[in-house]
């Protein structure tokens, strides 16, 4: 008899995948297509691909419209295609930092308050649903290890083989990057993210 195919669902944090991919390979924006991400890592790995998902905090038309415009377009595109996707609005708050002067330097940093909760009870409750058997998280967060034993747990009670996998960008300049801890850890190098990027510019026009 065949060995059955190990069922996957990818759960993409977009904030964290687009600073990843920003520090490794130097794009701006988000450019990355999360669905064909989704069947590169399957398909190179021999997993079946069940479900893409993605969370992203969204900005206020007010505070960034072009950020706004962005998400909200690139949104309905992956909704489209059959992407579960899961947002949030931005909250933004008011942060200082002491610089090496002495001085003080004030900014509005935006807040994906809740978008981590929701992606982390994700991937707990579809475990708990036993519809994968690989979570792949394209995430660096380390708080991600505490749902990573969770499914362990989850693992041992259903009597089932369950794995988490935490799938990143990866390039010689971002030598210290790393996956999330008590996970399997999941380089992209840029070779395979550009076969991945989306052509479409969801970006305003000028």
């Amino acid at each position: 008899m065949a060995e059955q195919q190990l069922r996957a669902v990818c759960f993409f944090d977009g904030q964290n995948l687009f600073h990843s991919a920003k520090a490794a390979f130097g794009y701006t924006f988000p450019n990355f297509d999360p669905l064909k991400l989704s069947k590169l890592v399957c398909r190179q790995q021999g997993w079946e691909l069940v479900q893409a998902r993605f969370y992203t905090g969204v900005p206020d038309a007010a505070d960034k419209p072009f950020w706004h415009h962005f998400w909200t377009a690139k949104g309905a595109q992956m909704g489209r295609e059959g992407v579960h996707l899961f947002t949030r609005p931005l909250v933004y708050r008011t942060k200082k930092i002491d610089l090496p002067d002495g001085t003080q330097h004030t900014f509005l940093d935006g807040d994906e308050k809740g978008i981590d909760v929701r992606l982390a009870l994700d991937v707990i409750s579809l475990a708990n649903t036993r519809v994968y058997d690989v979570a792949v998280v394209f995430s660096r967060d380390q708080d991600l290890s505490e749902v990573a034993e969770e499914i362990r747990v989850i693992s041992k009670l259903q009597a089932r083989f369950i794995k988490i996998v935490t799938a990143y960008p990866y390039s010689p300049v971002v030598k210290s990057y790393r996956g999330v801890n008590k996970t399997d850890w999941l380089r992209i190098e840029k070779a395979d993210y550009d076969t991945c990027i989306d052509t479409r510019d969801y970006r305003p026009k000028r």
